[in-house]
């Protein structure tokens, strides 16, 4: 089990967080500054939304208080991701919160006394406004949707109550459950939830593997109804908000912020199951040959076509990989990677109580901060390109737009990141003409980048669409009722390749995605906008490079087929989907040409 203590590690692998607070102290000070501010705003504003030029000025001045708390919000949550153990950082969070669904409530009228005016004056306003444009085009769409004033006063009060949930089950995913040991080989072997999931999962030894599985799968079954009730007071949540503002379904009410068609999330998901399944059982084969497996099962599915291409690296290597597979992105942006590594804006140590997986955090005014649980293995340099990629979008983002038009949808946020795996990918079989190397970059690809993006999420989407069909015809969540969902559709994707071990069912106990709408999808929908820019950029070089990074600085100033569009890639057609699906075939064709070749 992981012992060290936040207090312990080396300050030097931590990240750098006085860019946006120097301490608790001046981080208390600006949230009571800030609800003044708020109030003072609100009392300037309120009942005054009337014309071209008020409504500027008052985003103006809205624009420098959403800065505001969004660095607030940043520090309260990024110092409790990296330990949750810390009765300080969970303070912050909470004061945090309190604050903010007071700021949000007292802020709630700027949105319902602008949907108030006739649908002429708003679109009047929205057609003279110098900056913001974009904000209100979104806001003359929700039109239709929104709720008297004073429901959506009440509804903002209830900001924190409604993630409570999400807080919910991440303290019980990373404070309450414990996994103890399991045996394997005749020794206990120690556990817990990142030890499991960066290394155990992967392991090599089919025995080690195996039993940690078994244990972890075991723990988790004790958690299941108390984890169900927490997923369905979220879903509950969502249905009765898009019951109330007139949706058909609580899916409509999600996409609708991601400015994504039915069609396009169905066409996602439908697609990838049906055509995808085939070159994934394929691979999963190929696994069970490599690896002298007499049973497939699903707890294998993470391993290592060649365990013995799994070199260890550091982190000062993972910088000179990362320097030379994502050169061709231009100064300005190496720049930013740079500094990423020199001035600490990332979190590589392990410590009891920090958060699993990887994520990039971008505050409008200060740099982004990644965080990591590095683990050595030479896959990390993939996990870092693609939080990178988060970091350069969002960092060229914030600079050329507000901070309204800033962040993209959901939809295509995925795109970025996982471009930069493909161009660690394409610069790594470029090192090298040894098969073993080729084979184990290849088969990289597949299971970190597209197994990861577009299996693992895509068959959560899957899961999750079926789970708010449920929800739509009336249905309350259950262990049992989301243990059958999840099993029948990863049973369905992988057939009879892969059997279906007892708890491979609970794996929807470990995503947290499914407490942020319909993200899992999105991971997909990037991907696929990923692999033909990085086709685009390997054929065309400079040129392409440009028009990518014109999309990045466009950030969320433009609808997802928008920034597709500006890539050279029509989303409103299955060309893409079946372009990507048929390229990753093409890769499995060549891992089953290698392993022949290599003889094994």
């Amino acid at each position: 089990m992981l012992t060290t203590l936040r207090s312990e590690v080396n300050i030097e692998e931590t990240w750098d967080l006085s860019p946006l607070f120097e301490n608790d102290a001046a981080f208390y000070s600006n949230l009571k500054e800030t609800v003044s501010k708020v109030h003072a705003f609100s009392q300037q504003y309120k009942g005054t939304l009337n014309n071209a030029e008020t409504v500027e000025a008052m985003l103006n001045a809205y624009a420098q208080i959403t800065e505001a708390i969004d660095r607030l919000g940043n520090y309260a949550s990024l110092n409790l991701s990296v330990d949750q153990t810390n009765a300080e950082a969970q303070k912050l969070i909470g004061q945090f919160g309190t604050a903010y669904d007071e700021m949000a409530s007292a802020l709630s009228f700027i949105d319902s006394e602008l949907l108030a005016l006739e649908a002429d004056k708003l679109e009047e306003i929205k057609n003279n406004s110098k900056q913001y444009q974009r904000y209100l085009e979104k806001l003359v769409k929700r039109k239709p949707h929104q709720l008297h004033p004073e429901v959506e006063k009440a509804l903002a009060a209830f900001s924190s109550t409604f993630s409570a949930p999400y807080g919910l089950y991440d303290t019980t995913k990373m404070l309450d459950i414990d996994f103890g040991t399991f045996e394997a080989h005749g020794k206990e072997i120690p556990m817990n939830y990142v030890s499991f999931e960066g290394e155990l999962e992967v392991d090599g030894d089919t025995e080690v593997r195996r039993n940690a599985f078994r244990k972890f799968s075991d723990t988790l079954k004790k958690y299941e109804n108390t984890t169900a009730k927490t997923y369905n007071m979220t879903v509950q949540q969502e249905k009765t908000e898009s019951k109330l503002r007139g949706y058909d379904s609580v899916i409509d009410f999600l996409l609708e912020r991601q400015e994504v068609s039915r069609e396009l999330y169905n066409r996602q998901i439908d697609l990838i199951t049906t055509e995808l399944a085939p070159h994934m059982r394929r691979y999963a084969k190929l696994l069970q040959k490599t690896n002298h497996l007499d049973t497939m099962k699903f707890e294998d599915l993470k391993i290592s076509l060649d365990e013995t291409y799994e070199p260890e690296i550091t982190v000062a290597e993972s910088q000179d990989y990362i320097n030379k597979a994502l050169s061709i992105m231009g100064e300005d942006y190496m720049q930013l990677v740079d500094d990423a590594y020199n001035k600490r804006y990332i979190d590589f140590v392990q410590n009891k109580g920090k958060s699993t997986g990887a994520f990039c955090a971008s505050p409008y005014s200060t740099n982004p901060f990644i965080l990591i649980s590095w683990t050595s293995k030479m896959t990390e340099v993939f996990v870092l390109a693609h939080e990178l990629g988060h970091a350069g979008h969002f960092n060229l983002a914030n600079k050329h737009q507000n901070i309204f038009d800033a962040e993209s949808s959901l939809y295509f946020v995925e795109a970025p990141s996982t471009m930069n795996e493909m161009l660690m990918a394409n610069y790594l079989l470029k090192e090298s003409d040894d098969p073993k190397f080729k084979r184990w970059v290849i088969a990289t690809i597949i299971s970190r980048t597209y197994y990861h993006n577009f299996v693992t999420h895509l068959l959560e989407a899957a899961y999750q669409r079926e789970v708010y069909n449920q929800v739509d015809a009336g249905e309350q969540l259950s262990a049992p009722l989301l243990n059958d969902i999840k099993k029948k559709v990863i049973s369905d994707f992988w057939g009879e390749t892969v059997e279906m071990t007892e708890g491979a069912e609970l794996t929807w106990m470990r995503q947290p995605h499914y407490y942020m709408g319909l993200y899992p999808y999105t991971y997909s929908a990037g991907l696929t906008i990923a692999t033909l820019m990085a086709k685009r950029i390997n054929e065309e070089g400079q040129s392409a490079v440009q028009d990518w990074i014109e999309v990045l600085k466009a950030g969320g100033s433009k609808t997802p087929v928008e920034l597709a569009k500006m890539a050279g890639i029509d989303l409103t057609t299955d060309a893409p989907l079946k372009e990507t699906i048929a390229y990753i075939g093409s890769l499995v064709d060549e891992l089953e040409k290698l392993t022949e070749e290599i003889g094994e």
